[in-house]
């Protein structure tokens, strides 16, 4: 109930964007995005148990490339069924980030910390990118719901994220499928434990997503009841 009355204080709040669905919809593609990634997992240690072929890797080096056998051309398939999705959690993710800053902005009646092109270029300009994004989103908390901590959920997508884009072989790898067939074949460890902490950080990040959306929710709700108080208090007076 509370909900809904904060998605109809957003249609009559001046600036403020409903947040609620769109969260929702961003929390479930962070989940499918972290299912791929745990398929893609899986995946690479079915390849490490069947052991490279006698034929050796896929790239053989000088642009040649061996015919793949059935197990890893399905892995070609998984790994580019795991980069739509992710590509479809990161535009969803991006439209709520803006989202929840503009909502802040108008909730707190205060500039943002971070000007809004950082949105973007914070996830790929060097060194920001360590910090920048996790600090949209707390800077979005922070002005919704000033008296409140900021939701541990937050730290630890962030923590984890981080883990998976320095581990070499995680969400932002280099690496074609190819390359990392040969490295599931001669050394899986290190691709298990980027795959984990992306999917850690999916998870983390899901929950992240709905902590912040409601903080929103319930403050746009909180306006909408002062805003009513006023009109009231304004019409007695009148």
């Amino acid at each position: 109930m509370d909900e809904d009355m904060g998605e109809a204080a957003a249609r009559v709040r001046p600036g403020t964007r409903p947040v609620r669905t769109f969260g929702a919809l961003t929390a479930g593609a962070l989940l499918a995005a972290g299912a791929a990634w745990l398929v893609r997992g899986i995946w690479e240690i079915r390849l490490a148990a069947a052991g490279e072929p006698a034929s050796g890797p896929p790239d053989q080096g000088d642009g040649l490339h061996r015919p793949l056998n059935g197990l890893e051309d399905s892995y070609h398939v998984v790994t580019t069924v795991g980069g739509g999705v992710a590509f479809v959690c990161a535009l969803l993710f991006l439209a709520w980030l803006w989202r929840v800053r503009d909502n802040a902005r108008m909730l707190s009646g205060r500039t943002p910390k971070y000007l809004g092109i950082w949105v973007y270029l914070g996830w790929i300009v060097p060194v920001v990118n360590l910090w920048f994004p996790r600090g949209i989103v707390a800077d979005a908390f922070r002005a919704t719901a000033p008296e409140r901590r900021l939701p541990r959920s937050v730290n630890v997508w962030w923590a984890l994220w981080l883990a998976g884009m320095f581990g070499g072989a995680g969400i932002v790898s280099r690496d074609s499928p190819d390359e990392t067939i040969a490295r599931a074949y001669h050394g899986i460890w290190p691709l298990l434990a980027a795959d984990a902490a992306v999917v850690g950080a999916a998870v983390a990040g899901a929950v992240a997503v709905r902590a912040v959306s409601a903080a929103q929710v319930e403050r746009i709700r909180q306006a909408r009841e002062e805003d009513a108080r006023q009109g009231l208090a304004g019409v007695a007076g009148g």
